[in-house]
């Protein structure tokens, strides 16, 4: 559904209000995992194109006026409730996903999920009935041969192309100054989701700030991208990798009409 643009000055995040979101949120959180092997390869789009995809409530969110598609292939690790702990065969798997970044008319800046391929069905089955999130079951792998992570995934669809994806991590990783592209692409702390009948939802996660680095990229596809709908061309023009962060998960919240 098109969700008609508003002016910057209106409700654009400001550098103070996406520090904000790395702080803890107030509760306790439903669920507990960590994320590894993380690859962040991101190409620049037009931000109408990236409009005309949202539901009504939520805006493109642009860095000097680009947006940006994100393509993220990483390891899913101690996967489970808050209250238990992880479970062999369960709570170990693979994800990659397509994303957007947006924010509400609040001007909290957040993710938004094209797609999020996964190996694990049970987790695709709960992520899209409890989080609302358009998980869809792949066939995936990922192994580490002399320093290089090499990453394997086909969406269990017929004509799915295989995609992979292998680097080579940088050796020096710091936190994203605030301000910068990185900072802008990585620091995500707020989702959001749609739920069948068009409502919106926000969560929060938690964790420390990533520890990012100029990895060696040998390998990468578009694919996922295009199975979304985004024509991209030529090389990322952004790719990050990142260090493992333990990662703690909110509850979703349903937004409030009055807050559309």
């Amino acid at each position: 559904m098109y969700s008609p643009p508003i002016s910057p000055d209106e409700a654009s995040p400001t550098l103070a209000q996406r520090c904000d979101l790395r702080q803890r949120p107030a509760g306790r959180p439903i669920g507990r995992q960590r994320w590894n092997q993380l690859l962040f390869a991101h190409w620049t789009v037009d931000p109408g194109a990236v409009q005309a995809t949202l539901p009504r409530g939520l805006y493109v969110d642009t860095f000097a006026g680009a947006a940006y598609l994100g393509i993220v292939p990483f390891a899913m690790e101690r996967v489970r409730p808050a209250w238990l702990p992880p479970l062999p065969g369960l709570s170990w798997f693979l994800e990659l996903n397509v994303r957007t970044y947006v924010h509400d008319a609040a001007g909290r800046s957040g993710v938004w999920f094209y797609s999020l391929d996964c190996n694990q069905a049970l987790a695709v089955a709960i992520a899209r009935r409890f989080f609302h999130l358009p998980y869809c079951h792949a066939r995936m792998a990922a192994t580490v041969r002399e320093g290089v992570i090499h990453y394997d995934c086909q969406r269990r669809v017929e004509a799915a192309p295989p995609c992979r994806f292998a680097w080579t991590p940088g050796t020096t990783a710091a936190p994203a100054a605030p301000g910068s592209l990185d900072f802008f692409l990585v620091e995500r702390y707020l989702l959001f989701a749609a739920d069948p009948l068009g409502r919106l939802y926000s969560g929060r996660v938690h964790h420390a700030p990533y520890r990012v680095s100029a990895p060696e990229v040998a390998e990468f596809s578009v694919d996922p991208a295009r199975l979304a709908g985004f024509r991209l061309n030529g090389e990322p023009v952004s790719v990050l990798a990142a260090q493992p962060v333990d990662v703690s998960i909110f509850p979703l919240v349903r937004l409030q009409r009055s807050s559309l």
